[in-house]
C-alpha cells in the first residue's frame, strides 16, 4: 500500500523527534514518568535567604530534573527536624552538620549527608554601643537566639565558653526567626546569635555601631546540612543522592553568580527583594559556603571535637561513633 505525502511527513517528522530524543537521552516514555514525592523538612520558614540553595534548586527545576517533586515544610529549629525526620514523618531535612551529634544520643537514628559549606552558619552580631568589645563583656547581656533547640543556640554556647562563660552568665531569649533581629534593632537585646539573613538586616536597618563574629573564628560549629533516617539510607540511596545533588547544584549557582540565583530567588519568593537578595547571598559565600574541597564533605575531625565540647557541657550525656553521625557517601 503506498503511502500519502502527508503521512509520509508525519513519519519523517516522528524520526526526527526520535533521533534528537535518543541524543538528548530522553523519552517520552521517561518524561510521562511520575515524580516521586519528597516531604522536605526545614528548620525555619523557607521564605529566608538561608535556604536560598533549595529555593533556587526549585526555581530552577533541579528536583524535577531528578525526578523529584519536593514539598517544603517547616519545623521549629533543627532538633526538632531531625526527631521529625528519624521518626519518618518526613522524607529527609535541614539541620546544621552538628545537629545528628544531640539527636543521634537520644537514640534518633539520623545522619548528615551533606554539609552546606565549610564554614559556620552562625554569627555573634553584637551592640557595640553597649560596651560590648569582646565576648568576656557579654556576662549579664540578653542575647537573642532563634530557639533553645536550635543547634545556632548550642554554637551560642560555644563562644561563650571560650571565654569561661555559661548559659547561666547571660540572660538568652528563644525569640524566634523575626523576635531574634527585632529586638536587637530595638536595644532590647545586646546581642544575637544571627545567620547572614538577619545579620544584613542589622547592617542595613540598624542605627548602631555592631560588629560581627562568626562562630568557627573562635567555635567550630557547622554549616547547615542535609539530614536523612538511617532507613532511608539504607532503603533508597539514591532518592538521597537526587535530593543532595540537586540542592548542591543550587548552593554553587549562588557561590557563581549571586545576582543572577538571587533573580530566580524572587521568583519563588516573590515579597524579596533581588537586590537585597543578592547581598545576602554574598555573605552566605564570605561566612558559610566557603572552604570545602568537595562541595558538601563532612569534616569528620571537626564533628568529633564539637561531640567532645557537647559532652563536656553535659548538652549530651553520652558520645556516638563519629561515623554513625554522617555519611559523605552522596556527596563523593
Amino acid at each position: 500500500m503506498k503511502m500519502t505525502k502527508q503521512a509520509g511527513l508525519i513519519r519523517k517528522a516522528l524520526i526526527a523527534t526520535a533521533a534528537m530524543a535518543a541524543l538528548a537521552g530522553f523519552s517520552p516514555a521517561r518524561a510521562q514518568q511520575p515524580l516521586t514525592d519528597v516531604i522536605y523538612l526545614l528548620p525555619a520558614p523557607a521564605t529566608l535567604p538561608a535556604f536560598g540553595p533549595w529555593m533556587v534548586a526549585q526555581q530552577r527545576g533541579y528536583f524535577t530534573q531528578e525526578g523529584l517533586k519536593v514539598t517544603f515544610q517547616v519545623a521549629r529549629g533543627g532538633v526538632d527536624v531531625a526527631k521529625m525526620v528519624g521518626a519518618g514523618n518526613a522524607t529527609i531535612g535541614g539541620a546544621i552538620g552538628d545537629t545528628p551529634i544531640m539527636v543521634r544520643s537520644n537514640g534518633i537514628p539520623v545522619k548528615a549527608v551533606a554539609v552546606l559549606g565549610g564554614r559556620s552558619l552562625m554569627q555573634l552580631v553584637i551592640n557595640k554601643d553597649k560596651g560590648i568589645n569582646s565576648l568576656k563583656d557579654l556576662k549579664g547581656k540578653t542575647i537573642t537566639a532563634l530557639a533553645f533547640q536550635d543547634t545556632t543556640y548550642f554554637a551560642l554556647l560555644g563562644m561563650l565558653s571560650t571565654v569561661g562563660l555559661t548559659k547561666n552568665d547571660v540572660n538568652a531569649q528563644a525569640a524566634g526567626p523575626a523576635g531574634i533581629y527585632k529586638l536587637f534593632l530595638a536595644g532590647q537585646a545586646d546581642a544575637m546569635a544571627s545567620v547572614p539573613d538577619w545579620t544584613y538586616i542589622v547592617k542595613t536597618q540598624g542605627k548602631m555601631k555592631i560588629d560581627i563574629i562568626p562562630s568557627d573564628t573562635v567555635f567550630k560549629s557547622m554549616a547547615q546540612a542535609i539530614v536523612a533516617s538511617d532507613e532511608l539510607i539504607a532503603k533508597n540511596p539514591e532518592l538521597i543522592r537526587k535530593i543532595v545533588r540537586a540542592t548542591l547544584k543550587g548552593m554553587k549557582d549562588i557561590m557563581d553568580n549571586p545576582a543572577g540565583a538571587a533573580a530566580d530567588y524572587v521568583k519563588i519568593n516573590p515579597q524579596a527583594k533581588a537586590d537585597e537578595i543578592a547581598e545576602i547571598f554574598k555573605m552566605f559565600n564570605e561566612y558559610v559556603y566557603q572552604g570545602q574541597a568537595v562541595l558538601g564533605e563532612m569534616d569528620e575531625a571537626r564533628l568529633s571535637n564539637l561531640q567532645d565540647f557537647y559532652l563536656s557541657q553535659g548538652i549530651i550525656e553520652k558520645k556516638t561513633p563519629v561515623n554513625e553521625l554522617y555519611t559523605n557517601q552522596f556527596v563523593k
